[in-house]
């Protein structure tokens, strides 16, 4: 397989087994996660992944309302996948008649939602806007706005998706520079609670803190700024290693499956599918399916 589609297949398959790990561990911060506890079943962070893999494909690029129905499609079929309580009422409005980008701003009293929902879906954009970041940038925001209209949920998207393309674009056979890494997410991000949160985690990368540390400066939460710095450390922080950084993510506890999806999701994509361990990877869920829309992902992108 080449390079780049090995990447593209390694930031999918690398989410999902992400979030099937973390899922087991969700909540607590153990010291005895290992790589025997991986059972392969997802989530609804790898279910609204492949949603949004599915409509850019289908759509070679963005349609809202296209992406918003596949999101209630799959939802319907699978409700039991662990979705929060906002998607399923956006979904219901939607259904009813309000269009795709106004539904998700009636959440929270008109506040809209500031969870991780967006940026735990989003690596299918980093993919196919690795090379174009105004257009990363937009349709990060964009999809988030169908379930996600608060800024810190968008910008925890749009960083998360930019994170994808800096390990889509990094070679992988020369060592990462964490510090170059963090300057470039730090020059992309426009909200001022996310630059902080980078420039903490170089200190915490200097010091090679420990776990509560981590928790305490940057998060575990289910709220997008308290949970994307966070997955962006963990493949800092183990960037020679998908395994590690996924067992790293998993263990600081709090929201684990999705900081283990985001975390899995840039790793994969900085090593390529090969570094995934071979029994997660025979034990996932939908693995081949999984497979099959990061290809089409990288077609898309391979014949323009």
């Amino acid at each position: 397989m080449g390079m780049l589609k090995s990447k593209f297949v390694g930031c999918l398959i690398g989410s999902a087994v992400g979030d099937a790990l973390g899922s087991s561990f969700e909540g607590f911060m153990s010291s005895s996660v290992d790589a025997e506890s991986f059972h392969g079943r997802w989530t609804d962070d790898t279910h609204m992944m492949i949603g949004v893999a599915e409509s850019l494909i289908a759509n070679k690029g963005f349609d809202g309302n296209h992406m918003a129905q596949t999101f209630i499609k799959n939802y319907e079929q699978e409700p039991w996948r662990g979705y929060a309580s906002g998607p399923p009422r956006v979904f219901r409005w939607i259904k009813s008649g309000v269009a795709w980008d106004e539904a998700a701003r009636r959440l929270f009293g008109g506040m809209g939602s500031f969870g991780n929902g967006a940026a735990m879906r989003v690596a299918p954009v980093g993919l196919f806007y690795h090379d174009d970041l105004e257009k990363l940038r937009a349709v990060a925001y964009s999809q988030s706005q169908i379930t996600h209209t608060h800024e810190l949920g968008m910008e925890g998207a749009a960083l998360q998706a930019y994170a994808v393309a800096l390990a889509i674009k990094a070679d992988s056979s020369c060592r990462l520079d964490p510090y170059v890494f963090l300057a470039e997410l730090k020059n992309f991000a426009k909200n001022e609670v996310y630059k902080m949160k980078l420039e903490r985690m170089r200190k915490l990368l200097a010091d090679a803190a420990d776990n509560a540390a981590v928790v305490r400066e940057l998060g575990n939460g289910v709220e997008a700024h308290n949970s994307v710095p966070t997955a962006i450390y963990c493949f800092l922080r183990n960037w020679s290693s998908f395994e590690d950084a996924v067992l790293y993510a998993v263990s600081l506890g709090g929201d684990t499956d999705t900081i283990g999806a985001m975390t899995g999701a840039i790793s994969g994509a900085y090593h390529g599918v090969e570094s995934i361990p071979e029994l997660w990877r025979k034990k996932l869920e939908r693995k081949d399916y999984i497979e099959r829309l990061a290809e089409k992902l990288w077609k898309i992108k391979a014949i323009r």
